[in-house]
C-alpha cells in the first residue's frame, strides 16, 4: 500500500507539472568549467559551469496566458491537448552557489546570436531559443514550433511582401530581413503573383522606373545548375535575364504554412520560470540553480529589446501559476513591439519598407492615440492587472530617433506632448551615437561605414548603460534609487520638430544633411489587432500616411543637447550624429541602416576657414592636448558622481583621452 501510494503521488506529481503546461523536461548536453582570467576586470569572477541543452515545453491553447498566441488553436495537439515545443538554452551559474548573487539575469538572444556569460557579481546568466524562424547552426539558440493548419489539416495561405537588393546572377533565394528565410510560396504558378523592378525608391515606398516582369520571364524555381526555367524551388526566385544589382526587386506573392511563432514569448516565459522556482521537470530531473535565484531581471538590445517590450505587453511576465517571472527589465536600444505574434510574422524587420513594429503601444504609461483612432492604452496594461510590471530600465540613443521612429514611444503619434513615464520606469538618452554605441576612443581619425556616405560614429554608450545596468540590479534587489531619467522632452525644449526654425545643422562643405527614417501608418486590414501587433494581415501592407516626428535639439557644431553625454561628447571631436546617408543604388540618399555618422573639427583655424567649415577647430576650442585631457576628465568624474558611469571605464576613458593625439 505505501508503494502504491509512492507511485500514485509520484504520477500525480507528473500529472500536475503537465496541467500546467509549462517546461516539462531540460535535457543538459554539456556541462564546462569557466574559469575567470588572473588578471584584468574579471579577475575577482567565481569559476562557473556553463550547461548547455534543450528545454521541452507543452502549452494548453485554452489557458487565457498562452490563448492571445495567434494560430495556437490551429497549432498540431498531442494526445493531452497540449502545443509542443522545444528550444536550445545555455546557462552560466557559479561553480560554489553560496557564490551567486541572487539574480538570474536573462538575456535576449538577436536573431539567435548571443551567449551566457560570466560575471564577478555572480549572476546566474541564461540565454536560449525564441525565434522559430532562425535556422539552427553549432553555436546559435533556436527554437522549434509548429506549423498552424487550417481544421482539414491543408495549408494556410496569406499575402507577403518580399524586398530584393543588390541581387547579381539569375537566382535570388527570397528571404525576410538579415538572411532569415521568408515562407514558401504557396503555388508556383507565377501568374499569381506580381514581381516588379524599380530604379529608385523613397523612404515612404514612391518608386520610380517602374518595370512589371511578365509572368513569363521569372520562376520560382533556381537556376544555379540549370537554366531558365531552372529547378522549382519555392523560396527562391529565378529571373530569365538576371537580377541588375542597381534596381530594386519587390515580390508579392502568397505563402503558406505560417509557424506559430508567438510561443517563443511563452517559451521564454516558461524556461525561465522553471529556473526560477522548480526543484525539477515533470521527469525527475533537478533544476541545477535550485535555491540559487531570488530575482529575475532580463535585458535585450534591438530586436532583443523590441522582443521584451512586447512580451511585457501581452502579459507574458506573469507564468501559468501567476507568479512573475522577472523583477526588472531592459530593452535597450528598441522602440517597437516585435513583430512576432501574427500569421507570417517577420521579427527579424526592423527599419525595412513594410516592416511591422510601430502599431501597437510604444509608450509605458496610458495614452490616447486619438489619430491613429485606437484609443488609451499602454505597454504595462496587462501586467498592472496581475501586479507583475518589472522595473523598467530603457536605454536608447540618437540612432534610434532618427532610424527607429523612438519619437513614437516619447511624443506619441500626433507628436504634440510628452507622454509621461510611470514610476516603475526609468528613461535615460545617449546624445549623438550609432546604433548600440561606437568603438570609443578618442580620435579625428575617420572610418569607413559600409554604404554610408560619412565614416562611422565612435561615440559610445556601452559604459554608461554597463552603469545603470549595475543601478537596476540594486533597484531590483535592494530598492537602492536609480539616478535620475535624462532623455528629451517638449516640456523643456529639447525635443523638437525638423524645421529651420528650431533645428539648423551647420552647413558643413560636402557633408550631407540630416535624414531620418519616416514613421509609416500601414493599412493592415480587419484581422490585424493594432492594439497587441497580433492577428493576421488579409491584404499585403499599403502606406496611409507618413506620421509627424521630432528630433533632438542641437548645438552649434550639429551635437545633440540632451542626455547623458559620455567623456567624448562632452569633449568632442567633431560632430556626432545618429544618422547617415546611403551612398549609392536605389535608396540612394535615404537614411543608412541604422548608422550614425561622424564629422571630424578641423585641426587649426587656418584648416578650418581654408574649407569654409563653420565650426570652430580643435585648436579654437581646447587650446592644447593637457587642456584636452582635463575637459575630458571633469566630464568622467561628473558622470561618475552622479551614478552614470563605473570608476573603472572613467579611469579606461582618461587614459585614453591621454594616450590620444589630440593636439599634440
Amino acid at each position: 500500500m505505501v508503494k502504491r501510494a509512492s507511485v500514485a503521488i509520484a504520477l500525480a506529481c507528473v500529472c500536475s507539472a503537465l496541467a500546467e503546461a509549462k517546461v516539462v523536461r531540460i535535457e543538459i548536453l554539456k556541462v564546462e568549467r569557466v574559469d575567470p582570467t588572473a588578471t584584468g576586470p574579471q579577475s575577482a569572477t567565481p569559476p562557473y559551469e556553463r550547461l548547455s541543452g534543450k528545454f521541452y515545453g507543452e502549452l494548453d491553447p485554452a489557458d487565457p496566458k498562452n490563448a492571445l498566441i495567434t494560430d495556437i488553436q490551429r497549432a498540431p495537439k498531442n494526445a493531452r491537448g497540449r502545443v509542443e515545443y522545444v528550444g536550445t538554452f545555455t546557462l552560466m551559474k557559479p561553480v560554489d552557489g553560496s557564490k551567486a548573487s541572487g539574480v538570474l539575469m536573462y538575456s535576449v538572444v538577436n536573431r539567435g546570436n548571443g551567449q551566457a556569460t560570466a560575471s564577478g557579481e555572480g549572476h546566474i546568466s541564461l540565454v536560449s531559443g525564441w525565434q522559430g524562424d532562425v535556422v539552427p547552426t553549432a553555436t546559435n539558440q533556436t527554437i522549434q514550433v509548429p506549423h498552424a493548419t487550417n481544421p482539414d489539416g491543408s495549408s494556410i495561405v496569406g499575402p507577403f511582401i518580399a524586398r530584393i537588393l543588390d541581387q547579381k546572377g539569375s537566382t535570388a533565394r527570397i528571404l525576410m530581413s538579415r538572411g532569415t528565410p521568408a515562407y514558401p510560396a504557396a503555388t508556383l504558378d507565377t501568374s499569381k503573383a506580381t514581381l516588379i523592378s524599380a530604379l529608385s525608391e523613397t523612404a515612404e515606398g514612391v518608386k520610380a522606373g517602374v518595370v512589371k516582369i511578365a509572368s513569363t520571364d521569372w520562376a520560382f524555381a533556381s537556376c544555379e545548375t540549370m537554366p531558365f526555367p531552372g529547378t522549382p524551388d519555392p523560396t527562391r526566385v529565378c529571373l530569365k535575364n538576371g537580377f541588375d544589382p542597381t534596381r530594386l526587386y519587390e515580390l508579392q506573392y502568397t505563402v503558406k504554412d505560417p509557424l506559430v511563432l508567438g510561443i517563443g514569448f511563452a517559451a521564454t516565459r516558461d524556461l525561465n520560470s522553471f529556473f526560477r522556482y522548480e526543484r525539477a521537470d515533470a521527469a525527475g530531473t533537478p533544476n541545477p540553480v535550485t535555491g540559487m535565484v531570488r530575482w529575475g531581471i532580463s535585458e535585450g538590445s534591438s530586436q532583443s529589446g523590441a522582443f521584451l517590450r512586447a512580451y511585457i505587453r501581452l502579459g507574458f511576465n506573469q507564468d501559468e501559476a501567476g507568479r512573475i517571472v522577472w523583477e526588472g527589465s531592459n530593452p535597450n536600444i528598441a522602440s517597437r513591439v516585435i513583430d512576432l505574434n501574427r500569421r507570417f510574422a517577420s521579427p527579424g524587420t526592423d527599419v525595412e519598407l513594410y516592416g511591422l513594429g510601430n502599431e501597437a503601444p510604444a509608450w509605458w504609461e496610458d495614452w490616447n492615440d486619438a489619430l491613429r483612432g485606437r484609443g488609451t492604452s499602454g505597454i504595462l496594461d496587462r501586467c498592472r492587472a496581475t501586479n507583475t510590471c518589472p522595473k523598467i530600465l530603457e536605454t536608447f540613443g540618437s540612432a534610434e530617433i532618427w532610424n527607429l521612429r523612438a519619437s513614437l514611444m516619447l511624443v506619441g503619434s500626433d507628436a504634440k506632448s510628452d507622454i509621461p513615464i510611470p514610476d516603475n520606469v526609468r528613461r535615460y538618452y545617449f546624445p549623438g551615437v550609432t546604433h548600440g554605441g561606437g568603438r570609443g576612443g578618442f580620435s579625428s581619425e575617420e572610418t569607413p561605414a559600409n554604404a554610408c556616405v560619412l565614416p562611422a560614429n565612435p561615440a559610445p554608450s556601452a559604459p554608461m548603460r554597463t552603469a545603470l545596468l549595475q543601478g537596476l540590479v540594486g533597484w531590483v534587489t535592494q530598492g537602492t534609487a536609480m539616478p535620475p531619467s535624462v532623455y528629451p522632452r517638449i516640456v523643456d525644449g529639447t525635443m523638437v520638430s525638423k524645421t529651420s526654425a528650431s533645428f539648423t545643422f551647420p552647413a558643413i562643405p560636402e557633408r550631407p544633411l540630416p535624414v531620418q527614417r519616416p514613421l509609416l501608418d500601414y493599412s493592415l486590414g480587419k484581422g490585424f489587432n493594432y492594439q497587441d501587433a497580433s492577428g493576421a494581415l488579409t491584404a499585403p501592407a499599403t502606406v496611409e500616411r507618413s506620421l509627424p516626428q521630432l528630433v533632438v535639439k542641437i548645438d552649434r557644431d550639429g551635437n545633440e543637447l540632451a542626455g547623458i553625454k559620455s567623456p567624448l561628447l562632452s569633449a568632442p571631436l567633431g560632430t556626432y550624429t545618429g544618422w547617415n546617408v546611403t551612398a549609392a543604388g536605389p535608396l540612394k540618399g535615404q537614411s543608412c541602416g541604422l548608422l550614425g555618422g561622424f564629422i571630424p573639427f578641423a585641426k587649426t583655424k587656418t584648416e578650418r576657414m581654408a574649407h569654409g567649415d563653420p565650426r570652430p577647430s580643435l585648436e579654437e576650442q581646447y587650446h592644447s592636448h593637457d587642456e584636452y585631457v582635463k575637459t575630458v576628465t571633469a566630464a568622467a568624474a561628473t558622470l561618475v558622481r552622479d551614478h552614470y558611469l563605473l570608476q573603472q571605464d572613467a579611469d579606461a576613458m582618461i587614459e585614453q583621452a591621454e594616450r590620444s593625439d589630440v593636439l599634440r
